[in-house]
């Protein structure tokens, strides 16, 4: 399955948000492909961030991410970094963009 995301980073902070995602630590991008994600891209245009996540199951993902240690640090990183963050919540499995067209 596919699901697309709209975050927002914080004006003052891109440069420190895209410097963090030179580093994702291996332990959590092992842990997010463990969770059945095949693919996660993310675009920035100004402090709009667009994501793409192909994985299998995307509520089963969360739920297997949301209570992990490497996860909730890397969040709360990202809580400093961000005004609209990626909701690891139950509810936030609901979050995805609905898709308006596709060729």
């Amino acid at each position: 399955m596919r699901v697309a995301l709209h975050t927002k980073v914080r004006a003052d902070r891109i440069e420190e948000y895209e410097a963090a995602h030179r580093e994702v630590p291996e332990e959590l991008t092992a842990a997010i492909r463990s969770a059945g994600a095949t693919s996660w891209t993310i675009w920035r245009s100004g402090t709009d961030l667009f994501h793409l996540i192909e994985c299998e199951d995307y509520a089963r993902m969360l739920a297997e991410l949301e209570k992990l240690p490497v996860n909730i640090a890397w969040q709360a990183r990202m809580d400093q970094l961000l005004d609209v963050a990626h909701d690891y919540s139950s509810e936030g499995s609901s979050a995805g963009l609905p898709v308006a067209w596709e060729l």
